[in-house]
């Protein structure tokens, strides 16, 4: 994963935190990865860290180097399933809605005619290098991982010691390294058995790890995973708290532009269309809010909320809650190159806001464009297709605007898939210009093509307009020019 070390630990030395790191190769090919997804637990000073990570690289051993601010055991770390990410992905991630326009002549029944539905191994401390200053603090093994937990002296023994242990660390790592280091940082080292792994394409699918550790700060170490980037990483934070939503203190915070009215091109290629609204607004520094809903509830759901199991599975063991009801879920999305993280990111407790939500209106407007104070937490990124009805109106005073479900009653909201869900997947950018009904700064929507039927008519309305208006001028200049021919052979 490309997360790094604190830079913010040189400034305070006493407190690091832990995120993904590196990877390390047993070989000498370089390794590098995708999308970054992380879910955070945060209750009180207790911070319970699952990341889960998309590999390309060659099958030898590799391992990943996360600084953690204290010796972890093994009841402090556990794999996870991988359908919970999923979950998490799928239920916050930005989606798009189809509404359609309802027959004008239908007659609502009386409201009483509704029902109401509510929606192991031993543990071996004290192993020390010492010639290099680095001592093994724990060791045991959890899934496919074997995990070590070091504590150093110096970040050159550090860097010499993972290089005896077969492990080819990035050019670059001891500066690096150096500043958690000097803050007495632990470093949990999860090396991967590759008999144990699954390869899909030249693929490793690794399980997400799990751990949990006090700390005062709420952070996340990001900067160590720019070692092993190929270019711009895009980091998705998922944050679960009791009624809070978090945002970053130390980088620019945006809300990514929602309730934007789209054409009926972009359900082709939703995936496509949300990288090129993305990239339109995510600029640099800038981390951008894509969700702050109540996890136990979604309007619309894209997959059911998070229940009991996924709440334990993410931590709720360890905060001594499970009910999904009251966690806010916030999604932080933040892309990022070599030049764009100088720090580690630092969360703060963020007001509630609200956005993306609400029914068009008759005219086919909404509103809800933006992230507006309220008293909770219902922000999403939603974006939607109006479908106006085409049927025929057989009644006097049909009633114009109503909106709903499809015709059909089938699928009507669809997420869009993340780098993460879909890594293997290669989109074209879309033109935002041809797609967008609604504006947004930068980007004037152009007018659609017209249609073939609008072509015809168009067509019939030019031929009737030449039957009322007799000759065109073109017709009545050759008639002028006949006669001056007549009157000179006179």
């Amino acid at each position: 994963m490309r997360l790094p070390l604190l830079f913010a630990l040189a400034l305070a030395p006493a407190q690091a935190l832990a995120f993904c790191g590196f990877y390390v190769a047993g070989a000498d090919t370089q390794l590098y990865n995708d999308a970054t997804m992380v879910v955070l637990m945060r209750d009180g000073t207790k911070t319970v860290l699952s990341m889960q990570n998309n590999y390309q690289g060659p099958p030898e051993a590799f391992a990943m180097v996360v600084p953690v601010p204290q010796v972890l055991q093994k009841e402090n770390v556990r794999t996870l399933p991988r359908d919970v990410f999923a979950h998490v992905d799928r239920l916050a991630a930005p989606r798009l809605v189809e509404y359609w326009e309802q027959d004008p002549c239908w007659i609502p029944p009386p409201m009483d005619r509704f029902d109401l539905v509510l929606p192991s191994a031993v543990v071996m401390e004290g192993n020390a290098a010492p010639g290099l200053g680095v001592t093994v603090e724990a060791r045991f093994e959890v899934g496919e991982y074997e995990v070590v937990v070091l504590s150093a002296r110096d970040s050159g023994g550090l860097d010499t010691w993972l290089k005896q242990e077969k492990y080819h660390i990035p050019e670059g790592a001891e500066p690096v390294l150096r500043p958690y280091v000097e803050a007495g940082t632990r470093f949990f080292v999860a090396k991967v058995n590759p008999e144990k792994v699954q390869f899909v394409d030249g693929r490793a699918v690794l399980s997400p790890l799990r751990m949990h550790y006090d700390d005062e700060k709420f952070q996340l170490p990001v900067r160590l995973g720019l070692l092993n980037s190929q270019g711009q990483q895009d980091l998705i934070v998922h944050i679960l708290a009791r009624n809070q939503r978090y945002e970053v203190a130390n980088y620019e915070n945006a809300f990514i532009p929602t309730n934007l009215r789209v054409r009926d091109d972009v359900r082709k290629d939703f995936g496509s269309f949300y990288e090129s609204l993305f990239t339109e607004v995510a600029r640099p520094g800038t981390v951008v809010t894509e969700y702050a809903w109540d996890a136990g509830s979604c309007d619309p759901c894209p997959t059911p909320p998070l229940e009991e199991s996924d709440i334990l599975t993410l931590g709720g063991d360890i905060a001594g809650d499970s009910n999904a009801y009251g966690y806010t879920l916030t999604r932080l999305h933040y892309r990022y190159g070599a030049d764009g993280l100088k720090e580690d990111l630092v969360f703060k407790a963020a007001e509630p806001v609200i956005g993306g939500r609400g029914m068009p209106d008759p005219s086919g407007e909404l509103s809800e464009r933006g992230a507006n104070p309220s008293g909770s937490n219902q922000f999403q990124g939603r974006y939607v297709i109006l479908h106006r009805w085409e049927g025929e109106v057989t009644c006097k005073d049909p009633t114009r605007g109503r909106w709903g479900g499809p015709p059909d009653g089938g699928e009507q909201t669809t997420a869009a898939p993340s780098k993460l869900s879909a890594p293997a997947a290669k989109t074209a950018p879309m033109a935002l210009a041809s797609v967008l009904v609604d504006g947004i700064p930068g980007v004037t929507p152009t007018p659609p093509p017209p249609s073939a039927e609008d072509m015809d008519e168009k067509a019939v309305e030019k031929a009737e307009r030449r039957c009322q208006t007799g000759p065109v001028p073109g017709s009545m200049l050759g008639l002028l020019l006949a006669m001056v021919g007549l009157r000179r052979r006179r």
